[in-house]
Parts: C-alpha cells; structure tokens; sequence
C-alpha cells in the first residue's frame, strides 16, 4: 500500500531543479560551460511539462473515481421522500 497518490508534476518539477543545479554545478567546477540564457527554457519547457502531467493525472483520477462511483451506486437510496429518517 502506498503511502500517499503518485504526483508525476511534481516529479518533473524536481528532475527540472536538479537539471538546473547540475547545468550549473558542472559548470561552477569547470567540467563544462554553460550559458547564463540556459534557465529560461530548461525552467519553463520543465514547469510546463510539469503542469501538463499535473493536468492529464488530475483527469484520469477524476475518471477513475466516477467509474467507482457509478458502480457502486447501483441501488435506490435509502429514502426517496428527502427525509433520511427510518421508519
């Protein structure tokens, strides 16, 4: 059993930060260079990834929980008059 639901915007939006330290942790230590331009599109094509898997993962638990929904309120209610009293 999992702990807690599956948030891939949020995975994509961590494997962005960590592109970014290593763009510029490698070079700070000289391994490479890289451009001062370089965040823009690294930070924002990863934020809007991020933000479409958000979305597309939203849509498919709100399908998933109306499926479940839908078969489980196979039978009529237990009062139809609107008062929830037993008799």
């Amino acid at each position: 059993m999992l702990l807690h639901e599956f948030r891939p915007g949020r995975l994509l939006a961590g494997a962005t930060a960590l592109t970014l330290a290593a763009l510029y942790g490698g070079d700070a230590a000289g391994a490479w260079t890289t451009p001062w331009y370089a965040v823009a599109p690294v930070t924002f094509g990863g934020l809007g990834l991020a933000g479409l898997a958000t979305w597309v993962a939203y849509g498919y638990r709100r399908r998933r929980s109306a499926r479940s929904a839908s078969s489980e309120n196979t039978d009529a209610p237990a009062s139809t008059s609107g008062s929830q009293d037993i008799r």
